[in-house]
């Protein structure tokens, strides 16, 4: 099959490369796309966010399938554009996207399926945030209702930090804040393909979230991930399907808006049991990265039935037995103000080692045609091996072949473990 994928982030150069190395794939065409993509398949230019251009573009190359990789374009209504055009789409409907798009709307659709999650207030007003922040005590954790990329969260014991960031939630033109109890234990992320009544898990990841080593320093998109988890109990993903995924789906379609696409289940492993921290209505970056790496089906063909409704005639996936760690190298000044034009050298040295790949996110390429950082996550370094400790020490093996001036990178991705 056709397959145009939209996006321009490492997430979407994972699932090109698996989609480019899939027999099911006759032609792969990434928009607007990246130097790693452009690699590997026909990169073309598009307004990612214009669910017009992006109809319009699936129809110039005749897609058969549209897979949209990230957040926005899914709120903005690009699946409904590319769905009325008559084209097979991965991706929620810009109604059943809100799930993602408004943390509210997320709280709201869990209570009404009996979804674990943690307690919240969803707040409009700095005297709603301080009641709120007042119910619960420290750690405060205060979530932007709206899209905010993975760095919309702050979990701190400093009540002036949590009142700072509620503040820049709240006002007329921003759509409020959401003041929750803290959930202690591990967090884990369980993607699930949907296809508005059936769910199909994939396998579970970690991601790490702070920028430094032990957790510390601010939260970020992503630092790295890894899978599988070999101290996750043996009936996680059936319990998240059971609980989670599939209630969520259908109280979706109950409501007239079935989910179509991944539904990201974020995950918090507590003292009284599994916890919904959030969703996400797409892949995650960076656990697609180790995801996609340990996949042995045909992901073209997973996510056609999911767009298709077919899902509950999809053979069950197939998944190696080995283990994939990533870290992400970000650029100087990351996740603040960033320094783009910085040269990167190394990826090919790095990816001429047994079991790495690298995969690019926020690069580009400048005058002189040499490899720049051109955004905050600039690539991930993806290890695989038979265990964990084999994949991390790949993993960072080619991050230690990569330059990038100023850049920054967690040494302690899946150390624990």
């Amino acid at each position: 099959m056709k397959i145009l994928l939209i996006g321009s982030g490492a997430r979407e150069h994972a699932l090109a490369r698996s989609l480019a190395a899939d027999p099911e794939t006759t032609s792969l065409i990434v928009a607007p796309g990246n130097p790693g993509t452009a690699q590997i398949a026909t990169t073309m230019s598009v307004d990612a966010n214009s669910p017009d251009a992006v109809a319009d573009l699936a129809r110039e190359v005749r897609a058969d399938l549209v897979v949209i990789g990230p957040e926005a374009p899914l709120v903005a209504g690009v699946a409904d554009a590319v769905r009325a055009a008559g084209i097979a789409v991965f991706g929620p409907n810009g109604d059943a996207a809100t799930l993602e798009g408004s943390k509210a709307f997320a709280k709201e659709v869990m209570a009404a399926a009996a979804v674990p999650t943690a307690m919240a207030h969803v707040c409009r007003t700095m005297d709603e945030v301080t009641s709120a922040l007042d119910a619960f005590g420290p750690p405060y954790v205060v979530k932007d209702d709206g899209l905010a990329a993975g760095k919309g969260v702050v979990v701190t014991e400093d009540r002036q930090a949590a009142l700072a960031h509620a503040q820049a939630c709240v006002g007329d033109d921003r759509a409020g804040v959401v003041i929750e109890e803290f959930l202690d234990g591990p967090e884990i992320s369980l993607f699930c393909l949907a296809d508005g009544e059936t769910v199909v898990p994939l396998a579970p990841a970690q991601d790490f979230k702070r920028l430094g080593d032990g957790d510390t320093g601010p939260n970020t998109g992503g630092m790295g991930a890894y899978s599988p988890l070999p101290w996750a109990p043996e009936d996680l993903v059936d319990e998240v399907v059971e609980r989670v995924a599939l209630p969520t789906v259908q109280e979706l379609a109950r409501r007239g808006t079935p989910f179509v696409g991944l539904l990201y289940c974020g995950l918090a492993l507590t003292s009284r049991g599994l916890r919904v921290v959030e969703f996400n209505a797409r892949f995650g970056d960076p656990e697609t990265q180790v995801v996609l790496a340990r996949l042995e089906s045909s992901l073209a063909t997973a996510l056609h039935a999911a767009a298709t409704g077919s899902l509950a005639q999809l053979p069950e996936l197939r998944w190696s037995s080995g283990a994939a760690v990533t870290v992400v190298l970000a650029a100087h000044g990351y996740p603040g103000q960033v320094r783009k034009g910085d040269e990167i050298t190394g990826t090919d040295a790095a990816e001429e080692l047994a079991g790495v790949h690298v995969l690019h996110a926020g690069t580009a390429t400048n005058d002189g045609g040499a490899l720049v950082a051109a955004g905050g996550r600039v690539l991930s370094v993806v290890g695989q091996g038979e265990d964990i400790s084999a994949a991390r020490a790949a993993a960072y093996a080619g991050v230690e072949r990569i330059s990038l001036e100023g850049g920054q990178y967690r040494t302690d991705i899946a150390a624990r473990v």
